[in-house]
C-alpha cells in the first residue's frame, strides 16, 4: 500500500464513521480542489452514491466556470445538491464589491452568516431539481447536526489547530481550546446533545498530495486552476474579487505537481492569493472561530 493508498483509506474509514454516527449529515462543497476531492472519496466510500447533501454556500460572486463546474458534476453525479444564500445582505448591498463593508465583514455575511442559516434551516435553501435541472426552494428547515469539510492542517495555520471530529455550539462557534484528544487513529464520535460536528477526513493531506491523487483518479477540476496562456493561473479558489492568481506557467495537472515538487511555492501559503487571509484583526482564524469553513 502506498502513501496515496493509505491517506484514501483513511479519509473513506472517517467518511464511514461520520456517517454511521450522525444523523442529518451534509458536506461541503466550495468547488475547489480540495472539497471536489473530497465528494470523490465519498462516491468511492458508498460505493458510487454520495448518501448526504453536498451544500454550497453562494456569495453571488464566485467566479462563473465555478457555477457551471458546480451543475454539470452536480447532474452527471446524481448528487442531493444544496445551495444557500444571505439574500438579505446582497439585496442590502452590504459586500466589499460595492465597497459597503470590508473584506473580512463581507466574508462574515455572505460566508460565515449564509452557512449557519444553512446548516441551521433558518434560512432558505435551494435544491437542484434533476428532472428540470432548476434550483428550487427546499421545503425541509431541518438542521444538519453534522458536516462534512475539506480542509487540511498544512492549508493554513487556524486549521492545522483542527481535529478529525470537532465540535461547535449550536451556532457552529469554534472553540479554538476545548478539542477532543485524538490519539493513534481513535476517534471522538460520542458529544452531548446539540453539538454541531465538523468532520475532516482530509486534515493530513498535503497540497501535493491532493494533486497526486487527482492524476491518479483523473478527477475533473476547474479549468482555472491551470495556466491559459498569460503565465498565470489559481492556485487556491474562492470569490473573484478577494481571489488572486499566481505567476505560474503550469498548464495542467502534472505540471502542477513538477511545480510543487521543484519547491516553487515552498515559502508561499497556498492561499496567499485570498485577500482576507491578510487582514488584519486575526483574518481567517477570526473567521473560523465564528463557523467559517
Amino acid at each position: 500500500m502506498d502513501a496515496l493508498d493509505k491517506i484514501e483509506s483513511k479519509s473513506i474509514h472517517i467518511l464511514r464513521e461520520a456517517y454511521a454516527n450522525f444523523k442529518n449529515l451534509g458536506m461541503l462543497w466550495s468547488i475547489g480542489k480540495d472539497s471536489t476531492v473530497l465528494v470523490w472519496l465519498a462516491r468511492k466510500a458508498f460505493f458510487g452514491h454520495v448518501p448526504f447533501p453536498l451544500i454550497h454556500i453562494d456569495t453571488s460572486y464566485k467566479i462563473p466556470e465555478m457555477i457551471e463546474y458546480r451543475d454539470k458534476f452536480a447532474r452527471e453525479w446524481k448528487i442531493n445538491m444544496i445551495v444557500g444564500q444571505n439574500q438579505e445582505a446582497l439585496q442590502a448591498g452590504k459586500t466589499f464589491p460595492n465597497q459597503a463593508v470590508d473584506r473580512v465583514t463581507c466574508c462574515g455575511l455572505l460566508k460565515t452568516q449564509a452557512l449557519q442559516a444553512t446548516l441551521s434551516g433558518t434560512g432558505k435553501r435551494y435544491r437542484l431539481n434533476h428532472d428540470t435541472g432548476l434550483y428550487e426552494l427546499d421545503p425541509s428547515n431541518e438542521p444538519f447536526t453534522g458536516v462534512i469539510v475539506g480542509v487540511r492542517a498544512d492549508e493554513e495555520g487556524s486549521r492545522s489547530k483542527e481535529r478529525y471530529f470537532s465540535p461547535r455550539d449550536q451556532r457552529n462557534t469554534w472553540n479554538v481550546g476545548d478539542q477532543p484528544p485524538e490519539f493513534w487513529g481513535q476517534y471522538n464520535v460520542d458529544f452531548a446533545p446539540g453539538t454541531h460536528v465538523r468532520v475532516h477526513p482530509l486534515l493530513d493531506w498535503t497540497e501535493l498530495q491532493i494533486w497526486q491523487y487527482i492524476a491518479r483518479e483523473k478527477i475533473p477540476t476547474v479549468s482555472l486552476y491551470y495556466d491559459q496562456g498569460k503565465n498565470e493561473r489559481y492556485r487556491s479558489l474562492g470569490c473573484g474579487p478577494c481571489t488572486g492568481k499566481v505567476e505560474s506557467s503550469a498548464r495542467n495537472v502534472s505540471e502542477v505537481i513538477d511545480e510543487l515538487k521543484t519547491g516553487k511555492f515552498a515559502n508561499i501559503a497556498e492561499r496567499a492569493g485570498r485577500a482576507q487571509d491578510k487582514d488584519d484583526g486575526g483574518g481567517l482564524e477570526t473567521l473560523r472561530k465564528s463557523g467559517y469553513m
